[in-house]
């Protein structure tokens, strides 16, 4: 049973594998999108609420709004090590979202609100796979909603911090190898998690055209309290499985950005330095329990998974065509903070190579109809799960076309 429940936390946790290096969903503006994901030194709209508060009172409008979605296409193939098996993630479509509004009551001041979904998506692998034992299919839905402050000093520095709370629900589902009249038994968990962090910034523009940005946004602890646990097993063997609740904590990890731009004559060209520090996610604690009130069953049990903190290099441009079209290009480096040892299917981390790209129309004065293509590379990468020697070749790639809209007035 330790066993099972030690899964239990890594399985949860994988709910939020997305397409990076690690977990984290990078799509939060079609613009930023298409130059390489930068943003940190950069107030076009009102997407700077996310990127870095310090930029928001840098915004030129009074109103700004922003939103729009992302369509995100995972494609990850797994080949057993020494054994001739090949299976692959099944096809599904998620939809990260975004939602920007600032205003600005002075020249010098701008709040506004921000919400986004920077972890969240699905997977499932095929029925019956190899690791079915490990993980079969999992959702995991997070959103985060910052209210936000910005205020600049003489055009020159801007600072804004927003509160963030999070909120998130998970839903898993796992083969357990104790076999029924029925088959196989199974494990399904649903819960739900929420908690608070904070965005701080400050922007700079020391020359004209120039912008240095710098960003901080904070640890976040999702703490899944009395998730529903339900097994599916044998009746014979029920008695040993009375767990129906389950606590597991969710570590969203803190991030460090600089940014660097530049703009002359229809030109842009920006570089973002994003330091993750993943090395929060070094043990996963964990509850299962019984809601008994007369006879409490509980099985606490720590899990190591040794993320390390990682540098991810990004860099863009932008072209403005003439007063109807704006384009960009893009790229970045996404290394994965998953160690050898511990690199499993439910969170097939590889390194990456993200190439992006996209434009916006100005149909009329003020908004603008942005799109975006993002296409990432993984690099092949075997690895062992040492806990139950599961080993194998992880190759992915990543699709998401997306679209949106600003309005600026």
């Amino acid at each position: 049973m330790r066993r099972f429940t030690i899964l239990l936390l890594f399985l949860c946790l994988a709910a939020t594998t997305t397409f990076g290096g690690g977990y984290q969903i990078g799509l939060h503006n079609m613009r930023n999108i298409g130059m390489g994901l930068i943003g940190t030194s950069l107030s076009y709209d009102a997407s700077a609420l996310f990127y870095n508060p310090g930029g928001a009172a840098f915004i030129n409008e009074k109103w700004s709004f922003s939103g729009g979605v992302s369509f995100l296409m995972i494609r990850t193939t797994f080949q057993a090590k020494d054994v001739n098996y090949q299976t692959h993630l099944k096809h599904q479509l998620n939809t990260p979202l975004y939602f920007y509004a600032a205003f600005k009551p002075t020249k010098n001041l701008s709040v506004g609100l921000a919400i986004n979904t920077p972890y969240g998506n699905s997977l499932a692998w095929e029925d019956n796979w190899k690791g079915r034992f490990l993980i079969q299919n999992i959702s995991f839905k997070a959103f985060t909603f910052q209210p936000t402050v910005s205020y600049k000093f003489k055009d020159i520095i801007g600072i804004g911090i927003g509160l963030i709370y999070a909120y998130g629900e998970v839903d898993l589902n796992k083969a357990i190898p104790i076999e029924g009249s029925t088959g196989e038994g199974s494990l399904n968990i649903k819960g739900t998690a929420s908690n608070f962090g904070f965005n701080a910034g400050i922007m700079v523009h020391p020359v004209k055209g120039l912008s240095l940005g710098l960003d901080y946004r904070s640890k976040i602890k999702m703490k899944v309290k009395s998730g529903d646990a339900t097994f599916k097993v044998p009746t014979s063997l029920s008695t040993s499985f009375p767990y129906t609740k389950v606590d597991v904590m969710l570590p969203m990890p803190a991030n460090l950005d600089f940014g660097a731009s530049y703009e002359f004559g229809k030109f842009m060209v920006g570089i973002n330095l994003c330091y993750v520090f993943w090395s929060t996610y070094d043990s996963l604690i964990f509850t299962f329990k019984d809601d008994s009130e007369i006879n409490p069953a509980i099985t606490r049990s720590a899990a190591p998974t040794l993320y390390e903190n990682r540098l991810i290099p990004r860099v863009g441009v932008q072209y403005q065509v003439n007063k109807l079209i704006t384009v960009r290009v893009g790229g970045y480096y996404d290394p994965s903070p998953v160690p050898s040892d511990y690199l499993s299917p439910q969170t097939p981390s590889v390194d990456q190579v993200g190439l992006t790209c996209g434009f916006s129309i100005y149909p009329t004065k003020g908004l603008s109809i942005d799109a975006a293509f993002l296409y990432i590379m993984g690099a092949e990468r075997s690895g062992t799960y040492l806990p139950d020697n599961f080993s194998g070749t992880y190759r992915n790639a990543v699709y998401s076309p997306g679209i949106g809209l600003t309005y600026n007035f």
